[in-house]
């Protein structure tokens, strides 16, 4: 590794003559704490010396040098479907014909909601295994291993969405690497179909590319097809072969298949492959399957009268929703106008800063009602600020008052659809007041559902808000189809068919049901629910649905085929044996997280996590609260899903960005040459023994410097002394119109005669886009002309504003981003609020020089 030589310099400083401010953020750091993603589910490698990136999707429009040295051998996805528990492996094999070490990365996407259940991999004949651990075993044992030299690296993976998993390793030149993942979910029907999507993102040609799927379902297919996600580039590559009860999906595309074009080096396999199908249901409403001792039941009754619905439709129209979004909520909105029927009751609740009814009360959805509304909302003029408490609370209002006065149809079914881009910024701020007070005022016969747009929204507030009071939520991002998308989320919920669905196994033998009882049921999806029982005392298995449909109570009943589903999977090699005891025990856990993000006390939480815990540890599943550790047979060197932050740095408490290779963290097959390592002196602050990545600048406390000189392979440290409240020029590139300008604070008083001086404001000026960003110690502004925007540190946030991007991490980080190329990062240094000296202060990273023109200066 490079030496850190550190130099007090004086120098003349450029002062700004105003503090500008900044907007945006994808890193092109791509390494720690999420701040940056990579295309999921590519590879990337990385030259051993550190020196230069490069990508093997070549998702810049250029291949860059050397990308054919690394060869992905093969990519193979096998997932098997049996009663709609999904097992799901990736596997991949890659080779290093270059003469250099190479990073390899592999980045995977999973379906939301999946449980990652096994990862493996060898390197050049290495072989690593995982284990699940409760989260503070597996983070123990990760920071043991790291202290001793021999942690491999991270494997990253969401604590909670759980929707990307990724591991980097180093492989020396003729090294080979395989990666194995395995993963399950259950596929939940939706508008009538099941669909099963596989992400499909090599990145580059494979030698052999296969996706094979297997479906067993003892209901029988009543039809399957593969859409077509790829423009009619892989038409009739696909391969369907459909039974009765199975069927085999294969997609095997050649090289010469794969290729853009026919002369083209890149991939055109960049996207999903989704299969669709549906069972067969007869005249039965419901399904039993019970095997292994456990049971599953199926319920999706059909042909039955739809309940009427009285919904209040809740929609933002802040300042953040102006363009696109607003344009899509609009026509989205005339459509589902027109899907009410008549007997349904409506009206509509719009926000900003204020509160607006079309009507103060619900109307019948006449041709003349619903043509008014669709007036109203085509004249929505989005500004000012987001009072979401405020607007649910009218919206409960309305319906509460029509309820009181007997004016809803008690075989009805009413609805609140919540539509928001953005966290509160009006009235009441705190998330949790805001729960509270839906909780209270809601009544018990009203679902909340709520949709979230773009990057900014709080999802986890939105999904309690929805959990709490008998609804769901759905997140769609600000590069989607909004329209589409609002209508698909409407349908899901726009067809009600029976209301109070309680499920009831008489039988003293049945245990551990997951939740039997549902507020509603809509068309064209399915109720599942999951037990355990005792073979050897039960003879039959009954289940027994009540509910209410449109006017009459109903008591359906269900009995199960005791011996039938063994004597069928015993003929399929491919169905898998486990899959009740898998489905019970997905459904159990995702019942017993959502009760827990409820629980009214500590001790219950309490209770409930060790009953999480516990079954995450005996299914061999990460959930939020389990940690996989991955080692090597002699469990010396050792890598964790679902890592804390690493905290290697140059000053402390800061955050590296790149790809650091340090030998005190590699095991031996990755550096098998000693560097030796060159102790960073402290100037100022404290700071942490460590090699910077070589391609970062970064500016730290007292502001502390570090400027990596490629010609001299060396790494320059530098301190400013300088006054309170001056403002330092940090970059200014006239070509690019970029502006970055910080403003010092102070500490509180002397420390041995001297005054430390930090970062307390951090501005960026994007000059051809007009966009300000000024990120202080308190808040994240962003402008844009007239509008003004401020998010909080205390949520994590993402807002996209054409060619900026900023991506804040709750407590930690800012990243800024222009056109996805140029990214600076902003660290929040929190201290104890009554140190005696200390304050919180910013660090800022800056990339490489060679992303801006020749003119800039600073």
């Amino acid at each position: 590794m490079k030496g850190l030589t550190c130099f007090l310099l004086c120098f003349l400083l450029s002062e700004a003559q105003g503090f500008e401010i900044p907007t945006n953020g994808l890193s092109e750091f791509a390494e720690y704490g999420d701040l940056a993603e990579l295309a999921l589910g590519k590879f990337h490698v990385v030259p051993g010396n550190r020196r230069s990136q490069r990508s093997a999707s070549g998702e810049s429009g250029e291949m860059m040098e050397g990308v054919d040295q690394v060869t992905l051998y093969s990519y193979k996805v096998q997932s098997t479907i049996t009663s709609r528990m999904a097992n799901t492996v990736i596997q991949t094999k890659v080779v290093n014909h270059s003469p250099e070490p190479q990073d390899v990365v592999f980045d995977i996407q999973i379906p939301k909601g999946a449980f990652i259940s096994n990862f493996s991999m060898t390197v050049d004949g290495t072989k690593f295994t995982s284990s699940i651990k409760e989260k503070t075993v597996g983070r123990a044992l990760y920071w043991q291993a790291r202290a001793k030299g021999k942690t491999a690296g991270l494997v990253r993976s969401r604590a909670l969405d759980m929707e990307n998993f990724k591991t980097e390793v180093n492989i020396a030149p003729g090294a080979k690497v395989q990666f194995e993942l395995h993963y399950q979910e259950v596929k939940w029907r939706n508008l009538g179909s099941y669909e099963h999507r596989i992400h499909l993102q090599p990145g580059r040609l494979a030698k052999h590319l296969e996706v094979d799927v297997q479906i067993i379902e003892p209901q029988g297919l009543r039809f399957l097809h593969v859409l077509d996600t790829f423009d009619g580039h892989f038409d009739g590559v696909p391969v369907v072969v459909k039974g009765q009860q199975k069927a085999h999906v294969a997609f095997k595309p050649t090289v010469a298949q794969q290729r853009k074009c026919p002369s083209c080096s890149e991939t055109a396999v960049d996207g999903e492959l989704v299969v669709m199908y549906d069972v067969n249901r007869e005249q039965k409403a419901g399904e039993l399957q019970l095997f292994n001792g456990y049971f599953v039941h199926f319920f999706a009754p059909e042909s039955m009268d739809p309940i009427p619905k009285n919904i209040l439709f809740v929609i933002d129209v802040s300042g953040s929703m102006w363009g696109i979004k607003m344009k899509q909520t609009v026509e989205a909105m005339k459509t589902i106008l027109d899907d009410l029927r008549a007997e349904d009751q409506f009206s509509l609740v719009d926000f900003n800063h204020n509160i607006r009814t079309w009507r103060n009360d619900l109307v019948s959805a006449t041709k003349t009602q619903v043509a008014d509304a669709k007036t109203y909302i085509e004249k929505i003029q989005p500004s000012g600020g987001t009072n979401i408490n405020e607007a649910l609370l009218r919206a409960i209002f309305i319906l509460n008052e029509a309820n009181n006065l007997g004016l809803l149809d008690p075989n009805s079914v009413s609805l609140i659809i919540l539509v928001s881009d953005g966290d509160p910024t009006v009235g009441e701020l705190q998330l949790s007041k805001i729960q509270k007070n839906v909780k209270q005022n809601i009544q018990d016969n009203v679902s909340l559902f709520s949709l979230g747009i773009g990057f900014d929204v709080d999802y986890d507030f939105l999904k309690r808000l929805s959990n709490d009071n008998r609804g769901m939520a759905q997140r769609i991002y600000g590069n989607q189809d909004t329209a589409s998308q609002l209508k698909k989320f409407y349908n899901q919920v726009s067809t009600p068919l029976l209301r109070n669905v309680q499920f009831n196994y008489p039988q003293a033998s049945v245990t551990d049901v997951t939740q039997n009882s549902f507020p509603n049921y809509f068309g064209g999806s399915e109720i599942v629910v999951a037990g355990k029982f005792n073979p050897e005392k039960l003879e039959q298995l009954q289940g027994i649905i009540t509910a209410t449909s449109a006017n009459v109570e109903l008591v359906l009943e269900t009995l199960a085929e005791m011996d039938g589903l063994e004597a069928f999977l015993a003929k399929d090699r491919h169905a898998d044996p486990d899959f009740t005891k898998k489905l019970w025990a997905y459904l159990t856990i995702n019942q017993l997280l959502d009760e827990r993000s409820r629980a009214p006390s500590a001790a219950v939480k309490k209770k409930i996590t060790k009953s999480i815990l516990q079954m995450s540890l005996d299914h061999h599943i990460v959930t939020p609260l389990t940690a996989m550790v991955v080692e090597n047979e002699a469990g010396d060197e050792r890598m964790l899903a679902d890592a804390p932050p690493q905290d290697q740095s140059c000053c402390s408490g800061t955050l590296n960005y790149g790809r650091k290779v340090t030998p005190n963290s590699l095991p031996s097959w990755v550096n098998p040459l000693p560097t030796p390592r060159v102790p960073l002196p402290a100037v100022g602050p404290s700071v942490i023994e460590a090699t910077p990545p070589p391609h970062v600048m970064r500016v730290e406390n007292d502001p502390h410097f570090i400027i990596y000189l490629p010609k001299s392979q060396q790494n320059i440290c530098f301190n400013i002394d300088s006054e309170p409240g001056k403002i330092l020029n940090l970059v200014s590139d006239p070509e690019s119109g970029i502006v970055i300008n910080g403003q010092l604070i102070s500490a509180k008083k002397l420390k041995d005669g001297k005054l430390s001086t930090y970062f307390g404001k951090i501005g960026f000026y994007f000059q051809h886009e007009d966009v300000k960003v000024e990120i202080s110690t308190e808040t994240i502004s962003l402008s844009r002309g007239s509008r003004v925007s401020v998010l909080s540190w205390s949520d994590s946030a993402r807002v996209l504003n054409q060619r900026v991007h900023i991506s804040v991490k709750k407590e930690k980080t800012v990243t800024v981003t222009l056109d996805q190329e140029v990214s600076f990062s902003v660290l929040l240094h929190r201290v104890w609020k009554k140190h005696p000296i200390n304050v919180d202060f910013l660090g800022i990273y800056i990339p490489p020089t060679t992303k801006f023109s020749p003119r800039h200066t600073g």
